[in-house]
């Protein structure tokens, strides 16, 4: 047999037209999928994520029968999102423990709510708030130079004290709340001044000069129990008055610190004698003696005790509060 020139074997031609029209049947399975005419995949090559996609993933991507975990089971997201905290919401022991807090929760802020009412009320308490800057300048002006002032009386409308921008002589707690807090205020200058000003100091000030407020508020209702003195006044009304002192204090501190000791005595001398009897000529209009003829000379002492007690209580406070205040500027 000849060998052809080139060297090379010839090429079966038959053989070669079988192999290009050979085509996948039954018995010659396609190894790959043709994916050239598919549409894209946004995802890199993965299926999207959700329920719907899990078995077409795993008919797809089932190589070898082998079984594969769908997207939800390899950490992804799946069709039920779930949170920390969801399995406990969703059990009915915690869902009727919740509920139960909440219904005793709002059962006790009513029963505060019923309670506070009682004893303060908030439409009370608003008729000692009613003022407005012109009432403060006056009342201000009547508490440091009351001796000019001629009627005490208040004023009434249908039985019912008008409010105290209205009346000058109406008792109000702003002008006490607003002095408290600059009398604290102050003091914490007064104290820085003096090189002693200390956090622990500023707020033993504070507290000692609310609980003698309240101390002496206790003091007069129990005196008046006490000695049976019949009286229009309310509790807030005296808690009103006793906190017009501070109003005065403040006057002997400004004394006390433009001054120092000389500023302090002589405008502690002032305001006392000066707040004892803007408090006389109020309350003495306030405080009623009994009815009863044969009883009035008795109940007018009793009148006049109180009276006595609350014109000398008023400048022993105002004293007491600011006497520490007093001290060696450096």
């Amino acid at each position: 047999m000849e060998m052809p020139s080139s060297g090379r074997q010839p090429v079966n031609k038959t053989a070669g037209a079988r192999i290009r029209n050979l085509k996948p049947g039954p018995s010659n399975p396609q190894l790959f999928e043709d994916t050239s005419i598919s549409q894209p995949n946004f995802y890199g090559g993965y299926p999207p994520p959700g329920p719907a996609y899990s078995g077409q993933y795993n008919d797809e991507y089932n190589v070898g029968g082998a079984e594969y975990p769908s997207a939800g089971q390899f950490g992804g997201h799946s069709g039920s999102t779930t949170f920390p905290g969801q399995q406990l919401l969703n059990d009915p022991v915690a869902n009727m423990a919740v509920q139960y807090g909440q219904t005793l929760a709002g059962h006790g802020t009513e029963y505060v709510n019923r309670n506070i009412e009682k004893y303060v009320s908030s439409s009370k308490l608003k008729y000692y708030f009613a003022v407005d800057t012109a009432y403060v300048g006056k009342k201000l002006g009547l508490l440091i130079f009351p001796f000019a002032h001629s009627d005490w009386s208040l004023r009434y409308n249908k039985d019912e004290p008008v409010q105290p921008r209205y009346d000058i002589n109406a008792p109000d707690l702003y002008i006490p709340v607003m002095a408290f807090v600059t009398y604290i205020l102050l003091a914490g200058l007064v104290l820085g001044t003096q090189s002693r000003f200390s956090p622990e100091h500023l707020g033993l000030t504070a507290s000692t000069a609310f609980a003698w407020t309240i101390v002496e508020l206790l003091i007069l209702l129990l005196t008046m129990y006490i000695l049976n003195v019949s009286t229009d006044l309310k509790y807030l009304d005296l808690l009103a008055y006793c906190g017009y002192k501070y109003v005065g204090m403040i006057v002997i501190m400004l004394g006390g610190l433009a001054f120092q000791s000389t500023g302090y005595y002589i405008s502690l001398l002032w305001m006392a004698i000066s707040v004892a009897f803007f408090l006389v000529r109020s309350l003495r209009l306030a405080i009623l003696p009994h009815s009863d003829p044969s009883s009035f000379e008795r109940g007018n002492k009793r009148r006049l005790y109180v009276l006595l007690m609350v014109a000398i209580f008023q400048p022993l406070l105002m004293w007491w509060l600011t006497r520490h205040l007093i001290g060696t500027q450096p």
